[in-house]
């Protein structure tokens, strides 16, 4: 048995089902992941900063144009479109069998898709507001913003992403939620992650079952049990194992 049909087993015998994703899911939709060494170069090269320091919460402060001139030109993607992963883990979704979707991504494909439980632990892009008084923004008010930095048009304060930045904790709300499905699933999917950011990464040794599922390109160190290891593209490997179900 070949690891596509022994994951096509692993899921027709669930109806438990979560999955963990990363950069690398959108990646195939031809969104950069701005961690990649491509990526890193590219920003220090062109900004003169880390990404990460230009995604800091201090950077944000202290530098607010320079962080939306990166953020609007780097970490917006609205023309892309949800690959094979994506819909087939809407489709597995629809038929009962996946019960949440846990992703570090901020580009809203899971839910272009069709995914309805979605949990977005590094927030999303689609979702803006105050900093002052709080209203809510949509992605183009802030893309169509005649000034760089986008300001509320009641109390003039600055508008920004609903995404966790570097230096910031993890909504609460959302994390728990991850940990109970993580820890109450029968099987855990995880793809498209390196497994290095934390505390995100962490969330995977909350589950408790003996069918942990890894689908990435490249080899990941990860110190628990993994029981099925596929090193190929999320969407090729997804793509073909639903539509076999």
């Amino acid at each position: 048995m070949d690891d596509i049909e022994k994951l096509r087993s692993i899921i027709s015998g669930s109806s438990n089902i979560v999955f963990f994703g990363g950069a690398g899911v959108s990646t195939e939709s031809n969104i950069p992941d701005f961690r990649s060494e491509k990526g890193i170069y590219q920003t220090q090269k062109n900004y003169g900063y880390r990404p990460e320091v230009m995604l800091s919460h201090s950077f944000f402060e202290t530098h607010p144009e320079e962080f939306y001139d990166f953020y609007k030109k780097q970490m917006i993607f609205k023309d892309a479109k949800p690959n094979k992963a994506h819909l087939a883990l809407a489709k597995l979704e629809k038929m009962g069998k996946l019960k949440a979707v846990i992703t570090q991504n901020i580009d809203g494909l899971h839910q272009k898709a069709g995914s309805k439980n979605v949990l977005e632990l590094h927030g999303s892009v689609y979702r803006n507001y105050c900093i002052k008084c709080k209203k809510s923004y949509s992605l183009d008010y802030v893309l169509n913003s005649p000034e760089t930095v986008p300001r509320c048009s009641d109390c003039g304060g600055i508008v920004r992403p609903d995404v966790v930045l570097y230096e910031e904790p993890l909504d609460n709300n959302v994390l728990g939620r991850a940990l109970y499905y993580i820890n109450n699933a029968d099987v855990l999917i995880v793809g498209g992650t390196s497994l290095v950011v934390y505390p995100a990464a962490g969330l995977i040794h909350y589950y408790r079952g003996n069918k942990l599922v890894l689908i990435n390109k490249s080899d990941v160190a990860f110190d628990g049990k993994i029981n099925l290891i596929i090193n190929d593209s999320i969407g090729k490997v997804l793509g073909a194992v639903v539509d076999g179900i």
